[in-house]
């Protein structure tokens, strides 16, 4: 039944797709579809606004209009799917000030050339966003779109000393343990990131224990299920911070 009701309004010009209205309407109302927040359906929304203030650009607002009314049952069984097709989900961005999504300006030119240097300092950092965990990162992140994307087990950047300078620069990263974290969550992450974010390149690091190993079956089966041909090579790096060898991943 249409009713006249208020209803969430979403700018599109306004909306950047940090996917953070997302996390906050608990009715699932809201999805990013090309890079763009945007309403399931009427019927899925309750109009009482909670995404508004999760809005860095205030894209979001309520008016009150002509439309389907809210059904409660839908809802149920919107949630219920999505929860059983999701197994494994990753933590709540929303919940956590630790991992709410940040995207890092670069430098500039000159800004690093009039930046301080400080005696045996190395080069400045290249990290351009936050969160940095596989688990952390939704496959809705705007960071993620075409991008160049470095997946790291996180014992690489303790034991590589040029890891920002020779790997991370100019790439997006996501870090893991292959052999402690949740192998089938990660590979079900990145398959929806390889099939929605327009990945440009893949560059997979590991560290040459065993373990790391696993690393290679979550990129290779991710890139398989997603039906996305990505170039990705793989780079070892030693116990002793060394770089071992570097060469195309074998899918």
């Amino acid at each position: 039944m249409r009713i006249k009701r208020k209803i969430i309004e979403i700018d599109e010009s306004l909306c950047n797709g940090c996917g953070q209205c997302i996390i906050s309407c608990a009715e699932g109302a809201l999805q990013i579809v090309d890079g763009k927040a945007k309403m399931l359906a009427e019927k899925y929304c309750d109009g009482l606004g909670a995404c508004l203030g999760e809005c860095p650009t205030g894209a979001l607002r309520i008016i009150e209009r002509v439309a389907d009314d809210f059904d409660e049952e839908a809802v149920e069984e919107l949630l219920s799917k999505r929860a059983a097709s999701q197994p494994h989900p990753a933590p709540p961005i929303g919940g956590c000030p630790s991992a709410r999504l940040q995207t890092f300006a670069p430098a500039s030119p000159c800004q690093s050339a009039n930046a301080p240097v400080q005696l045996g300092a190395a080069t400045g950092s290249a990290l351009s966003h936050w969160p940095l965990q596989i688990r952390l990162v939704p496959p809705t992140a705007p960071f993620l779109k075409g991008a160049d994307l470095l997946i790291a087990a996180d014992c690489v950047p303790v034991a590589y000393s040029d890891f920002h300078r020779n790997l991370l620069s100019g790439k997006v990263v996501m870090l893991g343990c292959p052999k402690f974290d949740d192998v089938e969550g990660a590979i079900q992450k990145f398959t929806e990131i390889f099939a929605i974010s327009g990945i440009k390149s893949i560059t997979m690091a590991i560290m040459e224990v065993p373990c790391c190993g696993n690393m290679r079956h979550i990129v290779s089966q991710a890139l398989a299920r997603s039906g996305k041909a990505i170039p990705a090579r793989e780079v070892v790096i030693s116990t002793r911070g060394e770089l071992l060898r570097q060469g195309a991943l074998a899918l």
